[in-house]
């Protein structure tokens, strides 16, 4: 299980490669990989949004997301998993969040890997300022699904 924060931009796809060729056990043990990325949308909440600021408390952060992903793996049947989210100045399109969770089945997967996106949604400590034009705006409230 592998939870990191990244103050740069991450190529998701690179990232995935990477894991999985650091792992050499996991080769022929897993079925399914399934992946969840998110990235900085241009709007929100009927305005342009132009970037974005994430600030996180590190040490708060890492805890609650190592937490989210041992719960993970004692709920379902998984073999591993990827947790990297990004923090600091962030651009439409940019990757923030990169989760992946690998199993033999995709019936441990896919609810292994909506867990962790919802929780991480819900409980990891991030703020978010958007800058809107010659504005910016705290966000005060995660979007539902």
């Amino acid at each position: 299980m592998s939870v990191e924060l990244r103050g740069e931009p991450f190529d998701p796809w690179q990232e995935l490669q990477n894991h999985q060729n650091a792992k050499p056990e996991l080769a022929g043990k897993f079925g399914a990989t399934s992946i969840f990325i998110g990235t900085m949308r241009d709007f929100n909440d009927g305005n342009d949004v132009q970037a974005m600021t994430l600030e996180h408390y590190p040490a708060m952060t890492q805890k609650h997301l190592d937490t989210i992903s041992s719960e993970a793996g004692e709920r379902w049947d998984i073999l591993d998993t990827l947790v990297i989210h990004r923090y600091g100045d962030i651009q439409p399109n940019d990757p923030i969040v990169l989760l992946a969770v690998w199993s033999a089945h995709r019936s441990e997967s896919f609810p292994a890997c909506r867990y962790l996106i919802e929780e991480l949604k819900t409980r990891a400590p991030f703020w978010k300022q958007e800058k809107t034009g010659a504005n910016s705006r705290w966000v005060e409230y995660n979007t539902p699904e």
